[in-house]
Order: C-alpha cells, then sequence, then structure tokens
C-alpha cells in the first residue's frame, strides 16, 4: 500500500518507556505516512518513570523509525514537554533534520501556528512535581487494570471500556483543569495573533474555533497515543484529527526498512551534526 503524503504531522504524549504505550499502533501509523514536517509536541519518552528493566524492542523501533525518517528528509521538531524534560537542555540544537525546541512558530500557508505542549499551565507540575508524578503512577496503574479489564472484554465480545477516561469525565476538577488550559491556550493565542494554537498535555484531542472580543483562532490538541490513540495532520490547507481507532493499517505493521538495521548503523545514516545553540521558539515556513 502507498504511503500517504501528508505536510504536516503532530504527534505527542507517546509516553514510550511505560506499559501504557501504544508503541506498536504509533509504529504502524508512521509507516502509513509520509509527512514533509513531523512536530512531536512533548512527552514522547517517559523518562520520569524509564527504567532500563522496560523499555521494549517495539519501542526502541519507534525512535528509529523517526530517525529514519529525519535521514530520509522529514523534518522533526521536538518539543520539550514536562515527562521528558531533561531533553530541555537540548533546546536550539540540532541533530541532523532532528530539531530540539521549547515552542515553535510554522507559518502555515499563510498563517501563523503556535506549538507548545501545554505543562506550562499546569500549577501542580510547576509547583510540586512529585505530586505529579505521584499522580502519574496511579494513572498507569490504572491503565495496566483496563488493559487486563479490555483483555476479558475482548474475549467475550464485548466493547471496550476506558477506566480513566470515564474517571476523568466524572471528577469535576479534572474536568475544570482541561476547560481551563484550553480557555487559556486560546486566549495568549489571540492576545499574540496567531491563527492556530496547538499543544498536547491534557490527552484530550480537540480541534475548535475560538473567538472573543480581541480575535479569533483555531485550538487543536493531538490527544496522546496510551488512550486515545490520535494524532493531528495538516494538508490542502486543512487540519483534521487522525484516529488510529477509524484507520486500517495491519499492512504497515511490518516496515521492512527498520528489519535489519541496528542502532549503531542507524546513528551513522543519519550523518548528525550538532549545531549550537539557537533561540527556543524557531521559526520556519511551509
Amino acid at each position: 500500500m502507498k504511503k500517504r503524503q501528508i505536510e504536516l504531522v503532530v504527534i505527542s504524549d507517546v509516553h514510550l518507556g511505560t506499559f501504557s504505550c501504544h508503541a506498536d499502533e504509533l509504529l504502524a501509523y508512521l509507516n502509513s505516512i509520509n509527512p514533509k514536517t513531523l512536530i512531536l509536541n512533548g512527552d514522547i519518552v517517559d523518562i520520569w518513570q524509564f527504567s532500563k528493566k522496560y523499555f521494549p524492542a517495539t519501542h526502541l523501533k519507534v525512535l528509529r523509525k523517526i530517525m529514519g525518517m529525519a535521514t530520509n528528509g522529514t523534518e522533526v521538531y521536538y518539543i520539550v514537554g514536562n515527562h521528558d524534560e531533561r531533553l530541555r537542555r537540548f533546546c536550539g540544537t540540532s541533530l541532523g533534520n532532528i530539531h530540539f525546541v521549547d515552542q515553535l512558530t510554522l507559518e502555515l500557508n499563510g498563517k501563523k501556528a503556535w506549538f507548545f505542549h501545554g505543562d506550562v499551565f499546569d500549577i501542580s507540575i510547576q509547583n510540586a512535581k512529585w505530586v505529579a508524578k505521584l499522580g502519574r503512577h496511579g494513572y498507569s496503574l490504572l491503565i495496566l487494570i483496563n488493559r487486563s479489564i479490555n483483555w476479558i472484554l475482548g474475549k467475550i465480545g464485548r466493547e471496550k471500556y476506558s477506566l480513566s477516561k470515564r474517571i476523568k469525565n466524572s471528577v469535576k476538577g479534572a474536568v475544570r483543569f482541561i476547560q481551563n488550559f484550553e480557555y487559556t491556550a486560546k486566549e495568549l493565542a489571540v492576545d499574540k495573533n496567531y491563527d492556530y494554537v496547538i499543544c498536547g498535555h491534557i490527552h484530550q484531542p480537540k480541534k475548535e474555533m475560538f473567538e472573543s472580543e480581541q480575535g479569533k483562532c483555531t485550538y487543536l490538541n493531538s490527544g496522546d497515543w496510551v488512550e486515545n490513540l490520535t494524532a493531528l495532520e495538516y494538508t490542502f490547507k486543512r487540519w483534521k484529527i487522525y484516529r488510529y481507532s477509524a484507520d486500517k493499517l495491519s499492512p504497515f505493521f511490518a516496515d521492512e526498512e527498520l528489519k535489519g538495521m541496528d542502532i549503531h548503523e542507524l546513528l551513522a545514516a543519519t550523518s548528525i551534526t550538532v549545531m549550537p545553540p539557537k533561540k527556543t521558539s524557531k521559526k520556519a515556513k511551509i
């Protein structure tokens, strides 16, 4: 099957290195597309919970695939989030076609787009990281329990069920946080005269027009690859939310280019050169 040609793809909140990550599904998706630009909008590798005891081959294949895409001409922008914040010291540097940034501004067909992860809005992360990390471990345990329940439901022919979604949607504080997050992002984008604001972090895929007395913008969130398995795609001057559950990607699970490639060969193929630090907000045109 032919790969889809896409101008720009945004993925976030993959959480490689955790039990909750759907690396196989993400790899199938990446194998099915050929984007000019790929934006990794934070929390791609979960360094908070990284353990040498758990980093499956499929998780490594995702990293190999991304590096291979960069080698083949895709411009890759890695926007650092809170779970991969240790990479922040590399912001402003480039490894071949892979660029590390705090935030990103692009011009898309004459319109300004502002990309950032969104953890800057999260007070619990900024002021009490140990509380946020504790909550994350509880969330991972919930995902593991949910996977067991869904395995049983699958065996008896029942539809899958999301415990974490049900809890988030029923807890007023979580709903209020998400609403505040989205509203703040929209207000800032309008204030800065951006046409699009694109975030991650809250694991809530969304596309919404926003208008106030000061102006208007389009708010977009790429969701995650833990529960929703979603991405954002921009092509032909239009944005859309990609949903893995609505796609049929089994032919793309095997990637011949990666089968015989080890990490040393891949690094050599990228011809990596480290560029001097630049500003954390990188501008480009598409």
